[in-house]
């Protein structure tokens, strides 16, 4: 996949590609669908697939306090856009030029200097300033125009609770706010995943027998406290972990921190930027009455999180 720029970058692309247009924080099912359905349009002429999406989001610089806090870093949505089969990520950076653009003269800009064959969007669509473009309008300018338009209806999902709802970004926030893991990764089609670069912390972990890389996470959303079972990369080598989020009531710590204990490892990870995809909620972060009392749990906890995390990947996605 070829990473290309700013405006000038979306000028450069080959005419001809089948291209959708948006966020794709999470990379989830539904804007899974979109570059399905652009490679479906494509195939035929083998003409390329072009993904063209902001980084940061906009509202990182327009209403820093309101914007939504990341599914996905950079680096992990390059990486599954590339997985999906894309032939080219547009990043757009939200600068004044960018984001003063109207929705009519960035329309112009595609027609008249990308000029793809074919544009496939959902039907929440908006660009432009003030987002003053939407499919309505995209409607009536395409049907004069040499780009075909395809609008895209809502890919919905069956909940672990049977309520079947329409997979979005914004949806999976807020799943994630109550740690319904389960849930977030039928929306996504995947574990969640988090990126971080393993940082020191107080280095309890390893003295109460369970090492943990403490993980610095950006600005990527972490699901609410508690304990999960998860899955960590490390090299090629996905590894079973327990993870940590939040406090550490029975020390009386009280910043919060993402600590993950790789399950059978050994190594010096300080330094190195890992993911990990969360599988499964295990329990509630609550204050026990003395250190053992918490290294009794800490085992069962591990017991667990091996079990859950040594199911393989596909398998587990459809066990949900």
């Amino acid at each position: 996949m070829k990473i290309l720029k700013g405006l000038e970058g979306l000028c450069s692309l080959p005419t001809g590609t089948a291209m959708t247009i948006g966020n794709f924080d999470g990379l989830h099912i539904g804007h899974q669908h979109l570059i399905s359905q652009c490679q479906s349009l494509a195939a035929p002429t083998s003409a390329p697939v072009a993904v063209v999406t902001f980084e940061p989001h906009p509202l990182t610089v327009l209403n820093p306090q309101h914007a939504p806090r990341r599914l996905s870093t950079a680096a992990l949505k390059r990486r599954w856009l590339e997985q999906a089969g894309v032939d080219f990520l547009v990043e757009l950076p939200p600068s004044p030029e960018i984001l003063n653009l109207s929705a009519l003269a960035f329309w112009q800009l595609l027609c008249n200097r990308v000029r793809p064959t074919d544009l496939v969007e959902g039907l929440k669509f908006t660009f432009g300033k003030n987002r003053g473009g939407d499919v309505t309008i995209l409607r009536q300018w395409a049907e004069n125009s040499p780009i075909r338009l395809h609008v895209i209806q809502p890919v919905s999902v069956v909940l672990l609770d049977l309520h079947v709802v329409a997979g979005s970004s914004s949806f999976i926030r807020w799943l994630l706010t109550y740690g319904r893991v389960r849930d977030a990764a039928i929306a996504l089609g995947r574990p969640y995943t988090i990126l971080g670069q393993v940082i020191r912390g107080h280095q309890r972990g390893r003295t109460l027998g369970f090492p943990t890389a403490n993980f610095d996470c950006g600005d990527q959303l972490i699901p609410i406290d508690g304990v999960y079972a998860a899955r960590g990369r490390v090299g090629d080598r996905l590894i079973p972990a327990a993870v940590s989020i939040g406090t550490m009531p029975t020390f009386g710590q009280l910043q919060r921190q993402v600590e993950a204990h790789f399950i059978d490892f050994s190594g010096d990870l300080y330094g190195q930027t890992l993911s990990i995809e969360i599988i499964d909620w295990l329990r509630d972060q609550h204050r026990f009455d003395s250190p053992q009392s918490l290294i009794q749990q800490m085992h069962r906890d591990v017991d667990l999180a091996r079990q859950l995390a040594n199911m393989d990947p596909a398998r587990a996605i459809a066990s949900l």
